[in-house]
């Protein structure tokens, strides 16, 4: 057994902001490959609700794999793996991918779960969205169990668990935070001018955003920009994916990064406060706006302004 396959083992659990936008996910993903996927691995689950970015996580962990609930690739019947058995040779898959909670509509779930045991025995590997849904008909947890909410957390299951529905509660609760979250920092992008827009960079805290400049700091009046993004919230504007780099917000179109990743309406923003005042990151040579979302986040921002006290604290805080 290798160096890398016993460190493995050791893994309890590690988690991660879930980034903002389709390429940052892409790099999360192709970093938590590299770190913790073992050439032992047959099983691996993913948790979380639609929008929350886990095929985008999947794409950076197994370049090239085709994902059976790709847009274009629903129509692709049989299911791959339904005929697993029946496949030899040299050039059949190595990895399949099924989404529990979409094949459900066309198969039933204990067909799915021999399929998957098939596959396992076939030594093949085996990549399962929404695994929470499937574990009862399993006799077997996964290799590696990687939940996506407001973070993006790792572990390594054994016979004490977790099991993914421990799992499940804690990625489905926290993720109204990072919809939260995104939509309003769109709000916030939309009060900008256009060569500010251009060069606002996002980076992620716990239930809340940055906006970051490293040019210079920017002529922004902060509670000019919270009274108009709390004036969108008020008047409850649909929020609705445009595109793949676009996001509709009532009846204007908005770019961004993450077009899946919203709230559905803009009145289910709760809780949104901005800092009062522009801090400059001296660490990092730049100038954030920060916000935050949810019921505590006039806290987060007492505890913010007592950090700012401490300089050499507040690193942690962001980041």
């Amino acid at each position: 057994m290798s160096y890398s396959h016993r460190m493995q083992r050791n893994l309890i659990q590690t988690s991660y902001f879930a980034p903002r936008g389709k390429a940052r996910m892409y790099d999360l993903g192709m970093q938590m490959g590299q770190m913790y996927l073992s050439p032992y691995d047959r099983l691996i689950g993913f948790i979380g609700d639609a929008g929350s970015g886990k095929s985008a996580l999947i794409h950076g962990m197994f370049p090239g794999l085709e994902l059976t609930n790709d847009d274009d690739g629903v129509n692709v019947r049989p299911l791959p793996i339904l005929d697993v058995t029946e496949q030899h040779g040299f050039y059949t898959p190595h990895t399949y991918h099924l989404d529990i909670r979409f094949e459900m509509g066309f198969t039933q779930p204990h067909i799915l779960a021999e399929a998957i045991l098939d596959a396992i025995r076939m030594e093949k590997r085996v990549i399962v969205e929404h695994f929470d849904l499937i574990r009862p008909l399993l006799p077997r947890n996964a290799d590696l169990l990687i939940g996506v909410g407001e973070q993006v957390v790792v572990t390594r299951p054994n016979m004490f668990g977790p099991e993914p529905m421990e799992l499940a509660e804690i990625v489905h609760s926290s993720l109204r935070y990072r919809l939260m979250a995104h939509t309003a920092e769109d709000l916030c992008e939309m009060c900008l001018p256009p060569e500010l827009l251009h060069v606002c960079h996002h980076d992620d805290i716990h239930h809340g955003f940055i906006m970051a400049f490293y040019e210079y700091e920017p002529r922004i009046i902060i509670a000019d920009m919270e009274r108009k993004v709390n004036e969108a919230i008020a008047n409850d504007l649909p929020v609705a994916y445009a595109n793949e780099s676009h996001v509709r917000v009532g009846n204007k179109v908005h770019p961004c990064s993450g077009p899946r990743t919203h709230v559905t309406n803009t009145g289910k923003i709760e809780g949104f406060r901005l800092y009062p005042e522009i801090i400059f990151d001296d660490q990092r040579n730049r100038y954030l706006i920060v916000g935050f979302v949810g019921e505590n986040s006039q806290e987060r921002i007492r505890k913010l302004q007592q950090l700012k006290q401490a300089p050499d604290m507040l690193s942690p805080f962001i980041y």
